[in-house]
Formats: C-alpha cells, sequence, structure tokens
C-alpha cells in the first residue's frame, strides 16, 4: 500500500468512525455497526501479544504492543473486523477482533500513584466483612457479578484463585453502576 493510499485509508476510517460513534453522553450506548454489541463496552485481550495500530488494517503502522492477555480495554467503535479500543492509560488504536476476549476483567485501581496501600478484597459486600486478600493496583481481576457499587472478581493465584468483593469505583473494566451478571 503507497503512502498516499495508507493517509486516503486513514481518513475514511475517521470518517467512519465519526459516523459510528458520535459524541455520546456520559453512560449512553449505541449499538455497533458490525457486531450489533453496545459501543462503547468493555473487554479484555485474548493472548500476551496485541498489535495496537494507528488505522484499521495491517497497513497502518503498529504504534504499541500489548503484553498482558486479560488485559481489559474498551471498545470505542467498530470497522470490518477491526476495533478500535482504549486502555486504561487512555491510549487508543486499533486491533483485530479476533484478538479480543469478551471475557469480563478490570484492573484494580490503574490510577494509584506508587507506593498506594494495598486495597481490601472481602468475603461479602461489606467493609465490615472479613477481609480476604490485599490487592496492590493494577492487578487484573476477573469479574464475576456487579450490583449495587459492589464487583464480586477472582484473582488467579498460583495454585487457587482468590475470589471476594471490591467496591466498583476502584475497578477500571467496569462502567460506574453497571450491572455484571
Amino acid at each position: 500500500m503507497t503512502q498516499s493510499s495508507r493517509i486516503l485509508a486513514a481518513l475514511a476510517a475517521l470518517l467512519l468512525l465519526g459516523s459510528v460513534v458520535p459524541a455520546l453522553a456520559v453512560g449512553e450506548t449505541q449499538t455497533g455497526k458490525v457486531s450489533g454489541l453496545p459501543v462503547p463496552r468493555y473487554v479484555s485481550l485474548k493472548t500476551d501479544r496485541v498489535n495496537l495500530r494507528e488505522g484499521p488494517s495491517k497497513d497502518h503502522r503498529t504504534a504499541w504492543v500489548f503484553q498482558r492477555a486479560g488485559l481489559p480495554v474498551e471498545i470505542t467503535a467498530e470497522y470490518e473486523v477491526w476495533r478500535r479500543i482504549r486502555d486504561a492509560g487512555g491510549t487508543e488504536g486499533w486491533v483485530l477482533h479476533s484478538l479480543l476476549s469478551g471475557r469480563r476483567t478490570a484492573l484494580v485501581m490503574p490510577w494509584a500513584k506508587s507506593g498506594t496501600a494495598p486495597l481490601p478484597l472481602f468475603d461479602r459486600q461489606d467493609e465490615k466483612g472479613n477481609v480476604v486478600a490485599q490487592l496492590q493496583p493494577n492487578v487484573i481481576a476477573s469479574v464475576k457479578a456487579c450490583r449495587d457499587g459492589w464487583c464480586r472478581v477472582s484473582i488467579a493465584q498460583p495454585g487457587r484463585d482468590i475470589s471476594g468483593y471490591i467496591r466498583q469505583d476502584r475497578l477500571w473494566g467496569v462502567y460506574p453502576n453497571e450491572r455484571v451478571e
């Protein structure tokens, strides 16, 4: 692909992006034109190597390589077999849809500064519950359910999984007040 055709493809994608996902009010979603699923929505990376591209084709430059399977990302647009995603740090780009999983995961307080105290994982939806684990910021948790401001999550540990409850506002990968079943 020539440089000029690459530029034209990028412009076409941007024009399409504008028609697929207009500015949305906070908490508002649309249905993706390709998948029929809500946009925006959270998903996770399937593998330990996912190329983030500047545009929706393999001809576009790789801007970043994710190396963390299970990392939650937010789909913000769809174009054929490509999905525009955003990570917890705000980095955006395009990935092949086959490299994404519908499995819900979340990051524990990725916005926390280094040296932040661990966050308690409780045995029930109550801060007076027993603490079953202390979670460091940026730990990936599998989201099992969310309701009433709490999420039931599990953390993979060698030889066993730890399950418990954490306040929903301490996770990136679920929307405020989103109900996950």
